[in-house]
């Protein structure tokens, strides 16, 4: 399962690779705004009813109501082996789409990003050292992309 992940992950380097150096070519985040439009979009259609704490859109700068305790969101999770993904956008309107990440080491990795700005911030939270802090710019980078690619193979296999 790791190795088809970056094997997908390489084949989408070199999709941005050569379409960067190729003229006439879609730019590498005309591509990544086609994948989060589709991503969204499934969800929207597909996504199951839940909703997004307070306390996430705070940390990830989602605007919300000050009674507010949760935003409503359509949704789709995803566990494979010890790593649970889920991808979020809200109920109502376009915004964004909010990746989550849950990884055995009591690591939650968040990817916030819309079809128009791409990727806009990028966290993990360590609950067990209640810890919350911004990830790398290089592993943010790296991590958004692999859940753009895992979330559009879910959109075109289901």
């Amino acid at each position: 399962m790791r190795l088809a992940g970056l094997a997908m992950l390489g084949l989408w380097v070199a999709v941005c690779s050569s379409a960067a150096a190729a003229p006439g070519a879609p730019a590498p985040r005309v591509v990544e705004a086609a994948s989060l439009r589709s991503i969204a979009g499934w969800l929207k259609h597909s996504g199951e009813q839940g909703y997004l704490g307070a306390d996430v859109a705070d940390a990830m700068g989602i605007p919300r109501g000050a009674a507010d305790e949760a935003l409503r969101a359509r949704q789709r999770g995803f566990r494979n082996d010890e790593v649970l993904r889920i991808a979020q956008v809200p109920a109502e309107g376009a915004g964004f789409v909010l990746f989550m990440v849950q990884q055995p080491d009591d690591q939650v990795f968040f990817y916030l990003s819309s079809p128009k700005e791409g990727l806009k911030r990028a966290l993990v939270s360590i609950p067990s050292r209640n810890l919350v802090a911004p990830l790398d710019p290089q592993e943010a980078r790296s991590g958004f992309l692999r859940e753009v690619l895992y979330w559009e193979h879910k959109v075109q296999t289901r």
